[in-house]
């Protein structure tokens, strides 16, 4: 089976730019770019988009433009190399969250050269409300924004690393961390939901035993008895046996 990764293209006719879907013939052609879609075989492999500057360089006599074109033709064909699948290329605008949901990667790889605090800034807010794994390759030595970047959820941040034997057991280990934390966070969300019901559940207790004690005193009835009519009532009404009770206390404490 083949998926003709043209058909995506099609599927997203808006005014914006078209995402850069991944052409490897194009890496070895400096600052070069095809437009034609390519067709890529459906498999198991990791699928992965990259966050990165445009390889194309407009001034021959840009060194540093061509030198960040260069580090990223060179990150692509170690991903390649490595058996991943590159879905598609997009620079780090406002219109990345959409793309990330329409592309739906396993894995965000951000080749962001020196300007990381930038590019990771939207790449957080596009996986704000749809996690996923990042790797960040940068030369950005600057430890606030390391630390800002694993603060906000980035797997592996790589500092002056993209050496091509060094991208598979970067991306396995982003990929193991990133699992664990969300194994973590289901856990404490688990954990939470569990005090929260624990929590209603003893203040429904003391609603309810609240509830039978004021019956007992004011119908002279056994605990037994009061506890009866409240179930009773509640059955009748269709409602919970605590919000029978709250509803008895809001009453006594209306007539006094």
């Amino acid at each position: 089976m083949e998926l003709q990764t043209c058909a995506l293209s099609e599927a997203i006719k808006t005014d914006k730019p078209s995402p850069r879907l991944f052409d490897p013939d194009a890496l070895h052609t400096r600052g070069g770019r095809r437009n034609t879609c390519f067709t890529q075989p459906v498999n198991q492999a990791l699928s992965i988009v990259v966050i990165t500057a445009d390889l194309v360089v407009d001034d021959p006599d840009n060194v540093h433009a061509l030198e960040q074109a260069e580090r990223s033709r060179s990150l692509r064909i170690g991903l390649l190399e490595s058996g991943f699948n590159l879905v598609a290329s997009l620079p780090a605008d406002v219109f990345l969250t959409e793309r990330l949901a329409q592309l739906q990667p396993d894995l965000i790889v951000v080749d962001a050269e020196s300007e990381a605090r930038d590019a990771l800034e939207h790449v957080v807010m596009a996986t704000r409300d749809a996690r996923r794994p990042i790797v960040m390759f940068t030369n950005d030595h600057d430890s606030d924004t390391a630390r800002a970047a694993v603060a906000a959820g980035v797997s592996a941040y790589i500092v002056a690393g993209l050496q091509p034997q060094r991208i598979r057991p970067i991306v396995d280990v982003a990929m193991a961390r990133f699992q664990q934390d969300q194994r973590l966070r289901q856990e404490l969300a688990d954990t939470r939901s569990e005090l929260k019901e624990l929590n209603l559940a003893v203040q429904d207790r003391k609603c309810i035993d609240s509830a039978k004690t004021l019956l007992m005193q004011r119908q002279g009835l056994t605990e037994a008895q009061a506890y009866a009519k409240l179930r009773k009532t509640a059955m009748d009404k269709n409602l919970k046996l605590a919000e029978v009770a709250q509803r008895i206390l809001d009453l006594a404490d209306l007539i006094g």
